[in-house]
């Protein structure tokens, strides 16, 4: 019977359209892979995988006990900064970067994990403190504990998880009720840095810049700001451009994308992702893939404002966050809004430790969602 009242409860709505949106993905990681011109079938197949361990993942947080998780946050945080001295000490490197930590024939990327982990402890820490959340003492302390981390994370280097940290912070701090008077003075220290960074990536001799970010990461800065002909930063900007603009409104079709099956788009499977969507489905399949996960969204709204419980309410609040930001982003670098940076498109890109990631946050959102029947059935 109990089972029964938790299966009724669950918000079935969230569930089918996280599912709708990871096999879609999955559908278009195959056409970016190329598994129709006979190319492996290793990332489709390892994509199933992880959509299949995420669903288990994903029910396993929907029943877990958080408040008894939110007692033991110290010791989450604790592990969390060992994962990430692990990956600065004994991870694998790929493309210039080391992220990953190997386990046995698969690896994973602490990075994305980090982001579960402080939602959970940044909401703990932020609630705790909520009557004094404008003491300038108490922000200093929430800001050194999202420091810690976030340096770690920067060394690796992770530009993309380090600015979705300091988004979940943000979120948090403004759903706790943080003062506008704090809003402003950081967008007046904010600012004049972004105006600096965007001087100084464009001198020939960077003042302060090179000794920040990495040569790669300085190289898609300057040629956002200054588009250069020839440079791999803009050719990916380019093609993605053209690939999108080509799938005009109705797209050309599963595995029928010019751009995509004669590979000149980048990273097709994961950071450009929306590109072959664009290209292969149109305008009608990128509003179809990004209105399906602003529904995702609401439904994790509509969860937030029905609970009662201000730390759960932090907790899916620093979720919507990170959803947002990701997709905003992921969507942004495709369309040549933004700069050049890797991060997927949330349910659709390729990748196991992000799907499980997203997946745990869906979990997290369920498990919340159900509180609101509690009143009624006590033994759910």
């Amino acid at each position: 019977m109990r089972f029964k009242k938790y299966c009724q409860n669950l918000d079935w709505w969230l569930i089918f359209a996280v599912i709708a949106a990871c096999v879609f993905g999955i559908i278009v990681i195959g056409s970016a892979t190329h598994i129709n011109l006979g190319e492996s079938k290793s990332t489709y197949y390892s994509q199933m995988v992880w959509f299949t361990v995420g669903l288990i993942i994903m029910f396993i947080m929907s029943r877990i006990n958080l408040e008894l998780l939110s007692n033991i946050t110290l010791p989450i945080y604790i592990f969390n900064i060992v994962l990430l001295l692990a990956v600065l000490v004994m991870g694998s490197s790929a493309k210039g970067a080391t992220r990953w930590l190997a386990l046995g024939p698969i690896r994973i990327q602490p990075s994305e994990f980090t982001k579960i982990f402080m939602i959970f402890c940044l909401a703990k820490l932020i609630d705790k403190n909520r009557t004094e959340i404008n003491n300038k003492n108490v922000l200093l302390k929430i800001f050194i504990y999202v420091a810690v981390p976030l340096v770690l994370i920067e060394r690796q280097p992770s530009l993309s998880a380090s600015l979705v940290l300091l988004v979940i912070l943000v979120t948090e701090l403004f759903c706790a009720g943080i003062s506008y008077k704090y809003i402003v003075r950081g967008l007046m220290i904010v600012i004049p840095i972004v105006v600096f960074v965007m001087f100084d990536v464009t001198r020939e001799h960077h003042i302060i810049i090179n000794k920040v970010l990495s040569d790669y990461q300085i190289s898609r800065l300057a040629t956002f700001i200054n588009p250069v002909q020839g440079s791999d930063a803009y050719y990916q900007t380019l093609k993605s451009i053209s690939a999108i603009g080509s799938g005009q409104f109705m797209g050309k079709g599963l595995y029928q994308g010019t751009l995509n099956q004669l590979s000149y788009l980048p990273e097709p499977h994961n950071d450009f992702i929306f590109s072959v969507i664009g290209e292969e489905f149109g305008f009608v399949g990128c509003i179809t893939v990004l209105a399906l996960l602003f529904f995702i969204l609401f439904r994790c709204v509509l969860i937030a404002m029905s609970c009662r419980n201000s730390f759960l309410q932090l907790v899916v609040a620093g979720i919507v966050g990170m959803f947002a930001f990701q997709t905003f982003v992921n969507t942004g670098v495709a369309t040549g809004i933004l700069p050049n940076t890797g991060m997927s498109l949330p349910f659709v890109g390729y990748g196991g430790s992000s799907m499980w990631t997203n997946m745990a946050a869906i979990g997290i959102v369920l498990n919340v969602g159900l509180k609101r029947s509690r009143s009624l059935f006590e033994e759910v």
